[in-house]
This record gives C-alpha cells, structure tokens and sequence, in this order.
C-alpha cells in the first residue's frame, strides 16, 4: 500500500509542473478595421509581408499579419502591471508600450510605467524592432515577468517610445518571443531560456495548443505537454537550424502529386505567424490546385459550397506526412471564404503557422533541439 502511495504522490508533484498560459483567441485586426470600414484602405497602405520578420538584418523583425488571434495575458513588475502579448515562436524578443511613447499605437493600448514598480532596472541599451511596415523602438529594462503562474527574475525586455501606426489595430499590447537567443535583438536572453536557466520548469520543453474555433481552450504549456491536448504518438523532427524552431521539409503534395517545395525546403514553426507563407511560385501552384482564385492582394478566394470537395494537403516533414484538409485551411467569414496559403515573395523559405499548429499540437524542446507534432485534439 505505501508503494502506490509513494507512486501516487510523484505522480501528482509532477503533474504540478506543468505551468499552463491560457491563451484568449480574440477579434483579429481585420476583423476590427472591416467593422469601423477602414480595411481596405488599410491593406493599401500596409501591404502584408509575412517574411519581413525572417530577413536577418540584426534588428528583430516582426510582420504586420492582420489575422492574428491567440492572446495570452503577462504581468511585469512589482506590484505587477498585464499587458496581452501575442507568444512568438517566430521571434525572441519580449517588448509592451511604455507611457514614453506618444504613439498612436501606444494611446490605445496598455502602456507599462516603470515607476510604479519597485523591481524595475534600466537596461543599458536602445532597441529597435523592424516591422514588415515600420518599426517599434524603445529602451531595455529589466523586472519580473510573470507568465502561466512562472514568475521569471531580471528579465531583460523592450519598453517602447514609437510603434509602427499599423500597430494600432493589433488587438494585443506586446510580443513575448520564444525562439532562440541567436536572433535576439541586443543579445537578450529570452524569457523561456531564463525559465530554464533560474530552474522553473521540469523539462526544457513548452507545447502550444490551437483550438479551432472556440474563444477558450488554447494554451501554452511551459514544461511539458499536455496528453490532452493531442492523439497518438508524438513525431519528433530535428531542428536543421536553432535560431527560429526551423525544420527540412521535404515536399508539399496534393493526391500524390509534388505541387510546391519540390526537392526540399526549409520551414519554420511559428505561431505569430496566422497562414501558411511560402515562396510565391509554389503557393500560387497550390492554390490552383485546390481551386482557388487569387486577388490583387495576393488573396486566394474560393466558394464556400466547395470546401467539401477540396483535395487534402500534404507537408512532409523530415519523412513524416502531415495532411491539413480543406475544413481547416479554408476560412470562412461573413466576406466569404479563403485559404489560408499565403504569398511570401521570392524567399526559399517556409512558415508553417497558426493554420498548421490548430491540426498539430506543436512541442518545442529547446535542450535537445527537436519539434514535436501530433495529431490536435
């Protein structure tokens, strides 16, 4: 009897160790701007360019993606200050407004004042974040950030002076990056990477859920995975490069047939990133395949009626077969529906993002340097 107990009682500790970030899956920028009317004028002035945050200029880039949704709420400093930030696998940078900025983008968002709080140091350095459409910069500081209940100790991250105008519709206040120090603007070492090196997590691992199409329910989980979230096994990929969560994809098929990444490619995991982007060549190919008609804005446009009969889509990745099938890479809205494959130019590369993550709970292993994917839930 004392055995099972003892057994018993591990295993609830180590249940304990998961630290859970609920994630809100709120109105997107387009959403908003089409409500108050102001879209098209809007995607006119900022036209989207989902790989200006993967162009390495030594400044951290982040993209102007309208149809971001999944929130997460942190606190910073004592007593704490919440800002939502959208989780960035995409990036490594932590940043929010600041009440030195005169933005317009700052005025409607949660602006952090490092004065009332007791824990907060100045940073020795400026920073300055490139946009697909402007930039954000500001100073580094340095205080407590608590996320999913972790509370991390001399966190470095970016307070901001100016914000790119299109910031102003992005529904969340900051960015929490969670990628590799290797691509962080000034060399701050990132909020997941102090998780591990102050000891709060078990494993140094996070896992991010998607839920399809309820507000509630998404997740980061930092220190593990979470065995609901997910069906069968797990399939490990290495990392082909520790800077975003990248990976070798192999090809992308429909009924057998290559249709884009013929010979191999690269692609990166990234939840800040709401489509799948791929060089424009290849995702023009695809939405032709699927019949789908793209619009001067790059938007690949199909009826509704159709989604029942659209071929499924395949992403090998490292030998695995990853199919995502019409229901989850259309989408619907009261302006009509439309694929979730986007134009990402000339670039050779990839980014597999929230259109991908809601079929497959991603896991990222920062230690052993491997993706995990499974089946979503």
């Amino acid at each position: 009897m004392m055995k099972w107990l003892v057994v018993l009682s591990a295993l609830v500790a180590f249940s304990e160790c998961l630290h859970r970030m609920p994630l809100i899956k709120g109105k997107t920028a387009r959403q908003t701007l089409q409500e108050q009317g102001k879209w098209e004028e809007f995607r006119k002035q900022y036209p989207y360019n989902p790989m200006a945050k993967f162009v390495q200029s030594g400044t951290e880039s982040m993209t102007n993606d309208a149809d971001l949704s999944y929130y997460g709420v942190v606190s910073i400093g004592t007593p704490p200050q919440s800002f939502t930030v959208i989780f960035d696998t995409g990036s490594s940078n932590l940043w929010i407004p600041s009440v030195y900025c005169n933005s317009q983008a700052c005025q409607n968002h949660k602006k952090f004042n490092p004065q009332q709080s007791s824990t907060f140091k100045w940073g020795n350095e400026a920073l300055s974040i490139q946009y697909g459409t402007g930039s954000m910069t500001g100073y580094l500081a340095i205080d407590t950030v608590e996320v999913g209940g972790i509370s991390v100790a001399n966190q470095v991250f970016g307070i901001s002076q100016t914000e790119a105008a299109f910031m102003a519709s992005m529904a969340a206040d900051g960015i929490l990056g969670l990628a590799f120090q290797s691509i962080a603007s000034d060399n701050v070492v990132p909020v997941f990477d102090n998780m591990i090196k102050q000891g709060l997590v078990s494993q140094p691992m996070f896992s991010v859920y998607l839920s399809g199409n309820s507000e509630q329910g998404s997740e980061v989980v930092f220190g593990g995975t979470d065995s609901n979230h997910y069906t069968g096994q797990i399939t490990w990929i290495p990392l082909s490069s520790a800077t975003y969560w990248q990976i070798s994809m192999d090809s992308v098929t429909i009924n057998g047939q290559t249709v884009a990444c013929s010979g191999g490619c690269q692609a990166i995991i990234d939840t800040g990133t709401s489509l799948i982007v791929g060089p424009t060549n290849d995702i023009n190919n695809m939405n032709s395949w699927v019949g789908a008609s793209t619009n001067q804005y790059g938007e690949a446009t199909v009826n509704c009626q159709n989604i029942q009969s659209m071929p499924d889509v395949t992403f090998t990745l490292n030998g695995h077969a990853f199919t995502v099938p019409a229901s989850a890479y259309v989408s619907q809205s009261y302006y009509g529906c439309s694929t979730g494959f986007g134009q990402g130019g000339s670039q050779q590369l990839w980014i597999l993002g929230d259109v991908f993550i809601r079929e497959y709970y991603a896991v990222f292993n920062a230690q052993s340097q491997y993706i995990g994917l499974a089946k979503s839930a």
